[in-house]
């Protein structure tokens, strides 16, 4: 009994941000129904496959009731509406005005359910000239600026290497949706809670944002360099590579003496951080040529002894295997109904009173709808299998 025990979801959403939104919620407790078309959302068909079920959509939909439903279907609006009755929250990723368009926008939700909360993410948000574009995670990136600071600074802008945007705005969404379960709670009202990936990844520009807005200066890609100090770079040893953070004033020092460069803290030039970044080549070569005959895990040796921020740069196989991760659970196993046990990220969040738990694995298509609509809804045997026979389900 998770902090959101007792708590009603109705997940309308797809992909990614949407799902991992109501997974955080499910894992904390909430009895989360996600409904989607009868042949499976369209994430169900992207690779990879394991046993011809989609891995990647295994990773945001656990500890959720899986139900199917044609929201097309003549019989579909009345099965939705009875089911945000049921629920607390409402989570759905459509482009603005698609639920308004289904019978179920906003206005009506609220005469459906007076409390009810509706959490709505899109590309751009609920208003403003671009709220009706769609968006997927990498036009996120390419249009709230973080692609354009991602690569070498001669380089192209770039990616990063995981579907950020959807992340961090599913993480977002599940913010807002735990302040207005909290708003709810002292005041009785539900409210509309309005994410938009290009405010989450706006969110994130950090120093190069507020440099731009406080200073008008647009600095540039910097690759693995660090903005702010130096020398921080990752840096070529024997059998791989390690990052070395040690930049700031306390931390130079350390690693001068670590490296045998006493001769770079006798100088008195490279006392200050502007003066380290003037000279961030400079000083990045001699760490260089110190760690580039020795192993990762002897540059690591010395750091640690120095007690200078490192990491070997670790692999995804790499990091899967550590004993660290392991000692956090975050990756945990649960049991499915197919594929018998499967393995995936845990949640990142610890806490020693409450704790997110998995409690249910990813439903297959369809897998609980004699829950949904049987013991839910309370329809009996006969009308769910009508459903089924007329292909609303």
């Amino acid at each position: 009994m998770g902090p959101l025990h007792g708590v009603k979801v109705l997940d309308l959403s797809r992909f990614i941000a949407g799902p991992s939104c109501a997974q955080t919620l499910a894992d904390f407790g909430a009895e989360v129904v996600k409904i989607e078309r009868p042949d499976g959302e369209d994430a169900r068909h992207h690779e990879p496959f394991y046993e011809g079920e989609s891995v990647y959509t295994m990773l945001y939909n656990r500890n959720k009731y899986g139900a199917t439903l044609d929201t097309r279907h003549p019989k579909a609006l009345p099965i939705l509406e009875s089911l945000v009755r049921w629920a607390d929250v409402v989570v759905e990723n459509y482009r603005p005005g698609t639920m308004a368009k289904m019978g179920l926008g906003y206005e009506r939700l609220k005469e459906l359910k007076p409390d009810i909360i509706l959490v709505s993410i899109s590309g751009f948000g609920q208003t403003g000239p671009l709220s009706k574009r769609a968006l997927f995670d990498a036009i996120a990136q390419a249009s709230s600026g973080l692609m354009s600071i991602t690569g070498d600074e001669d380089g192209s802008p770039t990616l990063t290497g995981t579907y950020i945007a959807d992340y961090v705005t599913g993480y977002q969404a599940a913010i807002g949706t735990f302040a207005a379960l909290m708003h709810k709670m002292r005041t009785g009202e539900g409210q509309q809670v309005d994410v938009a990936s290009l405010d989450s990844m706006f969110s994130t520009l950090g120093t190069r944002l507020i440099s731009w807005l406080m200073l008008g200066q647009d600095m540039p890609r910097s690759g693995s360099r660090d903005l702010l100090t130096a020398p921080v770079n990752v840096y070529e040893c024997a059998d791989g590579d390690t990052y070395i953070q040690a930049g700031t004033n306390s931390l130079f020092p350390k690693l001068c003496r670590a490296i045998g460069r006493e001769d770079l803290l006798a100088s008195g030039e490279y006392d200050t951080v502007p003066a380290r970044m003037a000279n961030a080549a400079l000083l990045e070569k001699a760490v260089a040529d110190w760690a580039r005959p020795l192993t990762c895990e002897q540059v690591g040796q010395v750091l640690d002894d120095a007690g200078i921020p490192f990491a070997k740069v670790a692999t995804v196989p790499d990091v899967a295997a550590s004993p660290q991760i392991a000692a956090r659970g975050m990756v945990v196993e649960t049991e499915h109904p197919k594929l018998g046990a499967i393995r995936m990220p845990g949640n990142p969040v610890k806490m020693d009173k409450s704790p997110p738990t998995v409690r249910k694995s990813p439903p297959l298509v369809g897998e609980d709808n004699e829950h949904v609509y049987g013991t839910i809804l309370g329809m009996t045997p006969e009308q769910v299998l009508q459903l089924r026979e007329d292909g609303a389900i």
